[in-house]
């Protein structure tokens, strides 16, 4: 009797074959990535000193600038033409020759972007009054019935106390969230600070930019519904919250400086005077940063956009055309180490620029 044996299907080899190739090569894959990772943290400790030193180094060229802005002639105003701003400055003041990108130092290079605050209102400031609140949360398509709530939130947040302000919200209203937190009761820092108030939703933040910034837990904990809605179809101005407002600043808007969109909110200013006067500060290119700008060398001046002597002294009230609180970020790279710098400097004279706030990423 002949026995036959059973063949198992040649088949099945090559499959386990190809299943320790599968395995070998996920484990080869993440030893590599690991490696990868360890090499880059090892290459950046290697480079921790000379990143820091020429992060500073990027700072302090950014308040010589500053200082010798202020030390030149005819230049009573700051204006997005100058050397700070990264404009072209004159061709013979003592600016000229410097460059604020791709400097070379050491191993390495950094650049400095230099943006004043004055460009947008200080929401510190301005948190009580109502009426540029409101036109501002208008213009920027919050329905009319929800614009109550977000100024009654934000004054709530500020200030000191927890008595809640008509249609506001204190810290019993947070606590009912998940997570729950506390309102602050003191002032704002951090302009993303708004994203924690009630109504204030990652549309009404960053107006068109939202779909780039998810909600983070906080935003996705608040309730939905009309008390947080943003109706952008209905927006006047293309912007949002975090267009408008900073934490610090000197309260005065420059007027050399600011968007058409931040113009637009200073109470008596219409959308054409807004334009009129980027056109008048651009020159005849048109265009800001150049050359050929015509900066307004005092608030007066706005005369020139079609106000009365009258309608021009209401709105210099909320203008000027210096900035003195200016935010600095320095780019470093050094080999495959990089590092961005962020330094928050207040300018009171030509010699006295101090640095508020130091920190990277």
């Amino acid at each position: 009797m002949k026995i036959r044996l059973q063949r198992r299907p040649r088949g099945m080899a090559i499959i386990i074959v190809m299943v320790c190739i599968f395995i070998l090569g996920l484990l080869a894959g993440g030893f590599a990535s690991s490696m990868k990772v360890e090499t880059k943290l090892a290459m950046n400790a290697n480079n921790e000193t000379e990143m820091e030193w020429m992060g500073r180094s990027g700072i302090e060229m950014a308040r010589y600038v500053l200082g010798q802005q202020m030390k030149l002639p005819n230049s009573q105003y700051d204006s997005l033409n100058q050397k700070w701003a990264g404009g072209p400055g004159g061709t013979n003041d003592i600016l000229s020759s410097i460059s604020l990108t791709d400097v070379t130092l050491g191993h390495g290079h950094f650049s400095v972007k230099i943006i004043d605050n004055e460009r947008k209102f200080n929401i510190n400031s301005i948190r009580n009054n109502e009426v540029l609140l409101g036109q501002t949360l208008r213009l920027l398509g919050v329905d009319g019935a929800d614009v109550p709530i977000i100024i009654g939130s934000i004054q709530d947040w500020i200030d000191v106390d927890e008595t809640t302000h008509p249609n506001g919200a204190e810290s019993d209203y947070y606590q009912s969230l998940n997570p729950p937190y506390y309102a602050k009761n003191g002032p704002i820092d951090d302009i993303s600070e708004l994203l924690f108030i009630k109504g204030v939703t990652p549309d009404v933040f960053w107006g068109p930019n939202a779909a780039d910034h998810p909600p983070t837990m906080f935003q996705q904990s608040q309730p939905t519904g009309r008390n947080n809605s943003l109706l952008p179809t209905t927006g006047i101005v293309s912007a949002g919250l975090a267009d408008i407002f900073t934490p610090v600043s000197s309260g005065l808007i420059n007027i050399n400086t600011a968007s058409q969109n931040v113009l637009q909110m200073i109470p008596g200013v219409s959308e054409s005077v807004a334009a009129d006067i980027l056109r008048l500060r651009s020159g005849p290119d048109g265009q800001d940063g150049t050359e050929d700008d015509m900066p307004l060398q005092s608030v007066g001046q706005l005369v020139n956009a079609g106000l009365s002597n009258q309608g021009a002294q209401a709105i210099g009230a909320y203008c000027t055309v210096r900035s003195t609180t200016f935010e600095v970020q320095v780019d470093v790279e050094v080999g495959l180490s990089k590092r961005r710098y962020y330094a928050l400097l207040h300018r009171n004279t030509p010699n006295d620029i101090q640095i508020l706030t130091l920190h990277w990423e």
